[in-house]
């Protein structure tokens, strides 16, 4: 009688049979049959932290490296905009939180008017919302960038690329969102802190120091962007 016949006749006299099988059985009779056990796709561990809310923004340094990176690795917002998701894919939920908290201060700190004057004239008029994206596109384009706009938003002359028609990027105020989403399947607006002040909640008011239907006090302010792109 064969080795195989010998142990499986064995098995049935233990009382092995379709109703009851233990573990040590099963795994007995797949030895002697070749059966491969299939392993099991672990599940990520992310989804089962423990999150809590927080006001802490990401470290300003990894923050740029991560926008800068993206600019250099990329060529057009939809590109940069999947690159980015990727990038803040790999920090903690934490980080990934703290990268949004980033941007928001960074938004809060060019809400004002000569910002909006260079969105105005760059996008051919400005409105709330379009203020935002304008921003958020400021943000995009790297450290340099944006803190020579900041100081001077005349300097995002250097940025003019003939033919384009608006200098936004709606989408790179969401990536974080998306990024963590990805890995913890909640909603990172859930996490943000009530304590987080600099965001557009709290914006200050200002007084605007030009005026749409007055285009000289335009270009005042912006002299170069100006005389480039106002038609």
């Amino acid at each position: 009688m064969k080795l195989d016949t010998i142990i499986f006749t064995s098995l049935l006299m233990l009382g092995f049979n379709e109703n009851s099988k233990s573990n040590n059985q099963m795994e007995l009779f797949d030895w002697v049959f070749g059966k491969k056990k299939q392993a099991k796709k672990e599940i990520s561990k992310v989804f089962d932290q423990e999150m809590e809310k927080t006001s802490e923004m990401l470290d300003e340094t990894m923050f740029w490296n991560i926008v800068d990176s993206s600019l250099k690795n990329t060529k057009n917002q939809d590109s940069q905009e999947r690159f980015l998701v990727k990038e803040i894919e790999k920090l903690t939920p934490k980080q990934m939180i703290g990268f949004r908290l980033r941007t928001d201060n960074l938004l809060y700190n060019t809400y004002n008017s000569e910002m909006w004057c260079a969105g105005y004239i760059m996008n051919a008029g400005c409105s709330d919302d379009g203020f935002e994206y304008f921003r958020n596109w400021v943000i995009s384009r790297g450290k340099n960038t944006y803190y020579k706009a900041k100081e001077s938003p005349d300097t995002l002359i250097t940025e003019f690329v003939e033919d384009t028609k608006y200098y936004e990027f709606e989408a790179f105020w969401y990536v974080a969102l998306i990024a963590f989403e990805n890995q913890t399947g909640k909603n990172l607006y859930d996490y943000i802190s009530d304590d987080f002040k600099t965001n557009e909640g709290n914006y200050p008011n200002f007084e605007f120091t030009w005026k749409e239907e007055e285009p000289e006090t335009l270009k005042v302010i912006c002299p170069r962007l100006f005389e480039k792109m106002w038609n």
